[in-house]
């Protein structure tokens, strides 16, 4: 039971450190969701050609949330931190 525990806090304070991957993970799991359910009205597109454009879809998300999230630990570390250290 302890290596559950230790698991979960594990993935809490990554996903403090790093917030934007579970945004990423949420936004993946959306689009994939809202594609798969949008399939059935999808009319004379063939399938191969709907299931790139989801992972397409999926993948643009998931590169724009690790962009935005190494752009917030950039600032984190070297703007906020140095007007801290100045501070101090």
């Amino acid at each position: 039971m302890s290596s559950y525990d230790e698991n979960e806090s594990k993935f809490l304070r990554k996903a403090k450190e790093n917030p934007f991957v579970p945004v990423g993970m949420a936004g993946f799991f959306a689009i994939v969701g809202y594609r798969l359910l949008k399939m059935k009205s999808r009319g004379d597109t063939k399938m191969s050609v709907h299931l790139i454009h989801m992972r397409v879809a999926a993948q643009g998300f998931v590169v724009g949330a690790m962009t935005v999230g190494v752009l917030y630990s950039m600032y984190r570390d070297y703007i906020v931190k140095p007007r801290e250290e100045q501070k101090a």
